[in-house]
């Protein structure tokens, strides 16, 4: 009976410590939603890409893009993003509600700081390259950087997180070498991979 009391005791502690070194309230389902909203998103972006050609030839790998079509994108890409992170503030708030845990508070903000450097140069570079015309490289970029804020938010957060980090940098890393496709693979980061990792923490960890 002592030993089994020692062990509660000790689980609850490592409980404690976790709770107050790690931000655990992220939301499955809000990694789900925003899987849902980026293949919309993309389909979106196909559509205008590939069907609203009128009576134009051109190779789609290759194609030049219009700059009405980059400002559409562009806002495509902005709602895709806006949407994502309001349904998991909104998500996460809720669960760190029901956990007792803070929303805001020094965990939280080193999660958020270590996040926003990479995705902050990552967005300025993106934001280069586009006015420059290189837009081959915008989803290699775009998926590789944000598999490195992943990675540097895992540390405060799920390590679950890191693993999907590394698939995000894998499938940008061949997205480079793969050029004319990086919509599909954009779709399969943001979108397929964003529907995995949310079903697995939702199931992990939210039920």
């Amino acid at each position: 009976m002592e030993e089994k009391e020692i062990r509660d005791e000790l689980t609850s502690i490592r409980n404690l410590m976790e709770r107050s070194s790690k931000f655990i309230s992220l939301s499955g389902l809000s990694g789900i939603l925003a899987g849902v909203y980026a293949l919309i998103g993309a389909a979106a972006a196909y559509n205008l890409l590939y069907n609203n050609i009128g009576q134009r030839i051109y190779n789609p790998h290759y194609r030049i893009i219009e700059d009405i079509e980059v400002i559409t994108l562009l806002s495509i890409a902005l709602a895709v993003l806006v949407a994502s992170v309001a349904t998991g503030f909104i998500l996460s708030y809720r669960k760190a509600k029901l956990m007792g845990q803070p929303i805001w508070g020094p965990t939280s903000r080193s999660l958020l700081f270590n996040m926003a450097i990479p995705l902050v140069s990552g967005g300025l570079l993106i934001l280069i390259l586009i006015t420059r015309g290189y837009y081959g490289i915008v989803a290699p970029a775009s998926l590789i950087f944000y598999g490195l804020a992943l990675i540097s938010a895992s540390n405060f957060t799920f390590t679950d997180v890191k693993y999907l980090g590394i698939m995000e940098i894998i499938l940008g890393l061949t997205a480079a070498c793969l050029p004319g496709y990086g919509l599909w693979f954009w779709a399969i980061g943001f979108g397929l991979l964003h529907i995995i990792y949310g079903s697995v923490m939702y199931f992990k960890y939210d039920r």
